[in-house]
């Protein structure tokens, strides 16, 4: 089950507190592209200012973790005020838990947000991170994703879901 998420939501800001604590989770690893923005976007989703103020107001620690260049994540994580890590070579583990020994929490304590099955989710697992899938926010045009989009869903069909997981 490589692929499986531990828990599935809609948007990032459709995370609660109490999904973390149900988790284990005292940290997130946050994707950038259809994550928190659209693809290449730099503009903020609706509800995550305030959802991310929320979060770090509980103590939760927050790390952008994304494979997208520096010059693409640094002026998003400005924006938003938040330490990251680029071209992090999701879905090697490496930048999983780099990124979890800067927030000082273990891998159990920490998990990944995103919007892929193939890069996020097996990152997650392979690392040893929890894992916490989005549906993307829109879905790219390029080949290569309608190929992986397609695959995740025939994954995704697979899974038995409870209400809200």
């Amino acid at each position: 089950m490589l692929f499986k998420p531990h828990l599935k939501r809609d948007r990032v800001t459709d995370i609660t507190l109490q999904d973390l604590k149900a988790l284990g989770v005292k940290g997130l690893l946050l994707d950038v592209d259809n994550t928190l923005s659209t693809h290449g976007g730099q503009h903020l989703t609706r509800g995550l200012e305030q959802w991310l103020k929320d979060m770090q107001g509980a103590g939760v620690g927050l790390i952008i973790l994304s494979n997208a260049k520096r010059r693409r994540v640094e002026p998003f994580a400005n924006k938003i005020g938040l330490s990251f890590q680029s071209l992090s070579a999701k879905p090697l583990p490496f930048g999983y838990l780099r990124a979890a020994r800067k927030l000082g929490l273990s891998r159990s304590q920490t998990a990944i947000v995103g919007d892929q099955l193939f890069t996020d989710m097996l990152g997650g697992h392979l690392s040893g991170v929890k894992t916490i899938l989005l549906t993307p926010i829109e879905l790219e045009d390029k080949p290569s994703f309608r190929i992986r989009r397609r695959l995740e869903r025939f994954f995704l069909k697979r899974y038995h879901w409870k209400e809200n997981g």
